[in-house]
This record gives structure tokens, C-alpha cells and sequence, in this order.
């Protein structure tokens, strides 16, 4: 079987964690941890860097330090991995869904600022929601597959509404926008190490900041607002610190970063030049003020919904391929179901069904792409 994406373990993992095993140090004390915070905001442009147990309690962490209280609202894309919803529940706050840009399958910057112009106003310095009466308390844009949206509308519209700007970068990783660094872009950056990124730790993830004490309140909230070695505890805090294992993997993986990076951008290339101008078939994003991270590559189906897509991942299976759908939407997921609404999500709502990821694993052979390239076509005749 040739996977979808798998860990490239071809660095100095095993050295770095027979260290941790012979210092002892494998909990969240240790020098690796450091060491990746510190490396992974040199590599993102930031000035900081705070690791955490996972991309999810990053981006909680990140809200929580830019105010985000019970009863607020976020804004967030509605084509996302439900982490990002997530993260803004477990604040009890309440996501507001906008919808995406065709182009790079990121927020539509042209769609959050008719949203907030039709539906918010600003009363006493504060954003509220018109017909919620709630408040506004941030904006949450996706790097979608390693893709960056409208970066510059987005701030435009930050600063204008006086909104925090926190991404969710969980698999961008290495992206750059209009040839500035991903740490460079929002207030806050979150990043995810899980298993099936391009630079993986395990699990973890990492906030990226510029704002020392904004970053030194995340580090307190995510090591259980701890203030003496006596457990004095000032504040409800979380235990969301990544452990020195996981970051020795991390800091073998982020030495490779950009190696790895580029092997995923010359696979989404190959795709793209070989399902190009076939019938049936419609490309992944590509954008010329963007240097993607090309996270995940693939195909979108013209037609026939998630039927089809299942179809062509059924074939594939049969073949020693793995290939599968993407993420549904928010608004269509149940949890969410009431969260606030742009007035229209179509953009995703026609998207989101129709994508095959298809193997982008950075230790991929050639002949294996190609194996996975002549497979998608004969399915795709087959099934047209």
C-alpha cells in the first residue's frame, strides 16, 4: 500500500531521543523543548515561541491570551478542520463561519469585510454582533493546506475593527506570503506537529508571537499558571506542555524543515502537471504570491459529490493506493450547527465534497507518484 502521508524519520530522531532516554529527561522538562521553541520562531520569522501538547491547545491558549470570553464570537472560515471550531468552543465562545476563496481555499477576505460591515458595529471601542449583541473578539483565518489567504485585507480589516488576528497555521509550516515568514502575518501563529505533517514531533504544536508579554501570559496559561515552585496558582490555568520527547523528534524534524517542505512542493507540482487539462479533473490551489506548503496534494472531482470521491478512493484501495476525502465544513457538522452564519458559504459547500487527497508522503519515490498518477486516470476513465 502506498500511503497518504507518512512521518520522514530520516534525520537525528533516534539520537536525539536515546539522549532524552539517557539524561532521564522525558517529560516536559528538557532541553529539547526549548530548543524547538526557539528554532521553530527563528525558522517562522517570529519573535517567540511557545510549544504546547497539540495544535488544538494552541490555538485555545492563543485565544484565551488575546481575551476571547464565554459568549464571544470568532471568526473563523467554515472550511477548516474541526480543530479550529474547537478551540473557540472550548473558550464557550461561538464561532462565526465565513466563507472561502476559490483561489486558495482560505478565508475570503472580500466576504469577512461585507460580513462585519452588514453585521457588526462598534460601540465604546467594542465589535458587537447586531443582531446577537455579542461581542466580536477575534479573527481567525486557515492556512489551508499550506496555503495563505489575503493576508494584507485581513489586517486592513483588523485594524479597522481593532480585532486580534490569530491563524491557524497547523500545516503551513515553511509557507511564505508575498515573501514574508508565516511568524510575520497575524498577531499569533499556531502551528500543529501531529503525526501526518510535514514536520511532525509525534503530536505538539507551537505558538509563534512577536509580543513578549502576550507570549509570556500563553506560556503561563499552558503551564498551569503556575507562579512559585511552592504551587502557587494565580489563574485557572492547563497542562497543554509538550514533552521533551516529543520535541526531540521535533528539533530533528525542524532541522529538515525546509528539505522536507520542498519535496512536498515538487509533489504537488507532479500532480498538477500531470492531471492538467485531463476531463473531469480540477487542480489544488496554485498562487502566485503565495510559496505554499503544499501540505496535502490531490485532485477535485468536476462532478458527482462525495459518491464519486469514494468511488475513485475505493478504486485506489483496490490498486495498493490510499486515497481520501477532505474536511467537511463547519456548518455542516453537528456541534455547530447553530453557530453564526455568513449569508452565504457556497463557495465550500460546493468544494468540500469533491477533493481526493492522493499520496504526498516527503519520502515518496518518483516511480510511486507515477504508479498513483496512471491508477487516478484509469479510474477516472473508468467511472466517465
Amino acid at each position: 500500500m502506498i500511503p497518504l502521508a507518512v512521518p520522514d524519520l530520516d534525520g537525528r530522531e533516534r539520537e536525539y531521543l536515546n539522549r532524552c532516554i539517557d539524561t532521564t529527561f522525558i517529560s516536559s522538562v528538557g532541553e529539547y523543548v526549548n530548543e524547538l521553541e526557539e528554532l521553530t520562531a527563528k525558522k517562522a520569522g517570529a519573535g517567540y515561541g511557545v510549544a504546547t501538547s497539540s495544535g488544538t491547545t494552541g490555538l485555545h491558549a492563543a485565544l484565551m491570551g488575546c481575551g476571547v470570553e464565554e459568549g464571544e464570537i470568532v471568526i473563523i472560515p467554515t472550511f477548516t478542520f474541526i480543530a479550529t471550531a474547537n478551540a473557540v468552543a472550548h473558550c464557550k465562545a461561538i464561532p462565526w463561519l465565513m466563507d472561502i476563496d476559490p483561489l486558495n481555499w482560505c478565508m475570503s477576505a472580500e466576504d469577512l469585510e461585507d460580513e462585519l460591515l452588514r453585521k457588526a458595529t462598534i460601540i465604546d471601542g467594542r465589535v458587537i454582533h447586531k443582531e446577537s449583541g455579542r461581542r466580536v473578539a477575534a479573527i481567525m483565518p486557515v492556512y489551508t493546506l499550506g496555503e495563505i489567504p489575503d493576508m494584507d485585507k485581513i489586517q486592513e480589516i483588523a485594524e479597522k475593527y481593532n480585532l486580534p488576528v490569530i491563524a491557524d497555521a497547523a500545516a503551513a509550516v515553511g509557507a511564505e506570503y508575498k515573501g514574508k515568514k508565516i511568524g510575520r502575518l497575524a498577531d499569533l501563529t499556531i502551528l500543529s506537529f501531529n503525526g501526518n505533517k510535514t514536520v511532525t514531533a509525534g503530536g505538539g504544536g507551537m505558538v509563534l508571537g512577536d509580543k513578549e508579554e502576550l507570549m509570556k501570559k500563553i506560556k503561563h496559561i499552558t503551564t498551569t499558571a503556575r507562579v512559585t515552585s511552592e504551587y502557587d496558582h494565580d489563574m485557572v490555568g492547563y497542562n497543554y506542555r509538550m514533552t521533551n520527547v516529543q520535541a526531540a523528534i521535533g528539533c530533528a524534524q525542524m532541522e529538515r524543515m525546509e528539505k522536507l517542505v520542498e519535496r512536498k512542493r515538487e509533489i504537488r507540482r507532479y500532480y498538477n502537471k500531470k492531471f492538467r487539462g485531463i476531463e473531469g479533473i480540477s487542480l489544488f490551489p496554485e498562487n502566485n504570491d503565495v510559496r505554499s506548503a503544499c501540505w496535502f496534494s490531490g485532485i477535485v472531482t468536476d462532478k458527482g459529490g462525495i459518491e464519486r470521491v469514494r468511488e475513485i478512493c475505493t478504486g485506489l484501495k483496490e490498486k495498493g493506493i490510499e486515497g481520501r476525502s477532505f474536511w467537511k465544513p463547519i456548518h455542516l457538522q453537528k456541534p455547530y450547527r447553530n453557530a453564526f452564519k455568513a449569508d452565504s458559504l457556497e463557495t465550500a459547500g460546493h468544494l468540500w465534497d469533491r477533493i481526493v487527497t492522493l499520496p504526498c508522503s516527503t519520502n515518496i519515490i518518483n516511480s510511486e507518484l507515477e504508479q498513483v498518477v496512471n491508477a487516478v486516470k484509469e479510474i477516472i476513465k473508468e467511472l466517465s
